[in-house]
């Protein structure tokens, strides 16, 4: 399995100033409207998740998925204490399985900052390629600092081969990015 972040370093880079530099909800604002059901693959300590559960609105649902415990109830906790914890689910994955029925559809997914801690690409991007319907956009956003360009481009061909399409290359502070579409 690749390196994964502890969930007790997760305070170094998820600060109140990182909201300057990522604003959930103007990243994702474009996309992610009321009513969506939107995925969010490694959640980590809630950062994005709070902010796109402000943009799914009451009748939408953001699916939270990390394989800590410890993440998963960090997120928890920071949702209940803004009252959004009830727009969202919250599922424990393993280290290859995301643990999703096929089931499930989503119109929106995003993996923030994760992708790099994924042992096999191509079968995580097969799996959300699985739930998402058809045209629904993916941004998988990844930190330079941590992740070269490489490694990046690694990821982006593991999910064109996994049946995305490149859709654009925003720009992302501290950030290499992609959006792909399903």
């Amino acid at each position: 399995m690749a390196h994964v972040c502890p969930w007790w370093f997760v305070r170094s880079f998820d600060n109140p100033i990182r909201r300057l530099l990522h604003d959930s909800e103007q990243m994702f604002g474009e996309w992610v409207r009321p009513g969506l059901h939107v995925l969010y693959l490694g959640c980590g300590a809630g950062f994005n998740t709070e902010g796109l559960t402000r943009l799914v609105g009451s009748d939408g649902v953001v699916v939270a998925i990390d394989l800590q415990p410890h993440m998963l109830a960090m997120t928890r906790r920071r949702l209940e204490r803004v009252g959004l914890s009830e727009r969202a689910e919250f599922v424990k994955s393993t280290a290859n399985d995301l643990r999703l029925s096929t089931d499930q559809r989503f119109g929106f997914a995003v993996a923030f900052w994760m992708v790099h801690e994924v042992s096999n690409a191509e079968h995580f991007f097969k799996q959300v390629r699985n739930v998402l319907e058809v045209g629904s956009p993916m941004p998988i956003v990844e930190p330079k600092v941590h992740v070269g360009r490489d490694a990046f481009e690694a990821s982006a061909r593991a999910a064109r081969r996994a049946e995305f399409l490149e859709k654009a290359r925003p720009r992302v502070t501290l950030s290499r990015s992609v959006v792909l579409l399903r």
